[in-house]
């Protein structure tokens, strides 16, 4: 018996795929439920599982290849079937079968300039000609000079580690002398080439993936589609680090997660938009629509792009569930399980550049959204506090948003709620 695997419904909008990866090859026994084949989409990865255990027979798609709902993608057979695959017979060589023979040894001469190369033949049973020192000269004292008596252990290793060929280096030192300094100062004029310019040229050239393509088409729409403009603040931090340092021990251990700088700047945003409700607003055409639920969006960096899932009716949630809510989808979102459902809905989004180090930036509205917060990093400087210069833990605010439907003074006072709410944690509980 043989069962299909067909690319299953990929979610709203979604109409095609592209094969990311076969995660079983041809003939390999599989169970059922089992991950067999990855297929990447605009949005997020999924695995797709095998319908039966059993033998995969075929696969009709190749990686790479772009697919659409319900497109074959290969077979399962239960009996294992024949195996559509063509196997390459290697031939193996083993180690005490190479014979090592004069032509294939370069004996280094430390009397001359040039090792003393024979002859090549062929060897048998081998596709390559092992170079192999022989016992006359160690490769350490094999250096191209007649003064090598007189290097220094330190310039002596230089030379060796960097093959570098000092018969034509004029040393600085007594008598002429090659020193450590001339060396590094050759090696600076002369630096070697990046590792990935060794390994793969002057240029690369590599296919966008999906996500990649999606997200540089929906950052453009929202420079092209929106009026952006960013206003922007700062906020001492002082009050927040405080309690969270007070407070981390007893909340670890009774919520067994982390009390985090992302649970204070949800609970933040959500009062402030709770007074601005046209910030957790959207435009359709021609008439705005009020969001009266509070649906979070969070950007997460993962190695194959930035992807934004959502906290659902956080203005319902504690402190505690924000951050084990965040921590779960952090962790989907690294290791390529988001779901279509966890990337739709949300009507707000946080941005933290500062785990990054980001000083200030203006963060790209996430469409249909009208506003997005930027966070940054966290940098002790000099403030004026009643007329008196001092030190506080200072933290760049930015809020970009849609000026077609967000004004400034609303832009302005929202951001300095945040601000307020973050100085002083206490509002934060008492809603105001």
């Amino acid at each position: 018996m043989s069962e299909k695997i067909l690319v299953p419904v990929l979610g709203e909008s979604i109409t095609e795929a592209t094969v990311a990866k076969w995660l079983k090859n041809p003939g390999d026994t599989v169970e059922a439920d089992e991950p067999i084949v990855e297929l990447e989409t605009d949005k997020v990865n999924l695995e797709v599982p095998s319908p039966i255990s059993g033998v995969l027979t075929e696969i009709n798609s190749q990686d790479g290849s772009v697919v659409e709902v319900g497109a074959l993608l290969g077979s399962v057979s239960e009996e294992g079937g024949l195996v559509k695959t063509t196997s390459i017979k290697k031939e193996k060589v083993k180690k005490d079968e190479v014979v090592l023979k004069e032509s294939n040894v370069i004996k280094l001469d430390a009397n001359k300039k040039e090792p003393k190369i024979f002859e090549e033949k062929k060897i048998e049973n081998s596709k390559s000609k092992p170079l192999v020192l022989t016992e006359e000269v160690k490769p350490e004292v094999a250096i191209k000079t007649d003064v090598n008596q007189n290097l220094s252990p330190a310039v002596r290793k230089i030379v060796v580690e960097n093959n570098i060929d000092i018969n034509s280096i004029q040393g600085s030192g007594k008598d002429g002398r090659l020193l450590k300094g001339d060396l590094i100062s050759l090696m600076g004029v002369n630096p070697k080439p990046s590792e990935r310019k060794i390994q793969y040229g002057e240029e690369e050239r590599i296919k966008m993936s999906r996500l990649r393509q999606t997200i540089a088409k929906r950052l453009k729409q929202a420079q092209e589609n929106a009026a952006l403009l960013t206003t922007f603040n700062e906020v001492d931090m002082s009050s927040v680090m405080e309690m969270r340092k007070e407070n981390q021990a007893d909340f670890q251990s009774r919520y067994g997660v982390k009390l985090g700088f992302m649970s204070f700047f949800v609970k933040a945003c959500v009062v402030a938009l709770k007074h601005f409700p046209v910030v957790n607003a959207e435009i359709d055409k021609d008439e705005i629509i009020y969001k009266n639920y509070y649906n979070i969006s969070f950007a997460v960096g993962t190695d194959k792009g930035l992807v934004v899932p959502v906290l659902r009716n956080v203005d319902e949630l504690s402190f505690a569930d924000i951050e084990k809510n965040i921590k779960e989808i952090s962790e989907k979102a690294r290791d390529g399980k988001l779901t279509i459902e966890d990337l739709q809905g949300g009507t707000f989004t946080i941005s933290n550049g500062g785990v990054y180090g980001s000083m200030l930036s203006t963060p790209i509205l996430n469409l249909p959204q009208s506003g997005v917060l930027g966070m940054h990093n966290i940098v002790e400087r000099p403030v004026v506090i009643d007329g008196e210069i001092k030190i506080r833990p200072i933290m760049y605010l930015a809020l970009s948003y849609d000026h077609r439907i967000i004004d400034g003074k609303e832009s302005v006072s929202f951001l300095k709620m945040i601000k307020e709410n973050l100085e002083d944690p206490r509002r934060l509980f008492l809603d105001i």
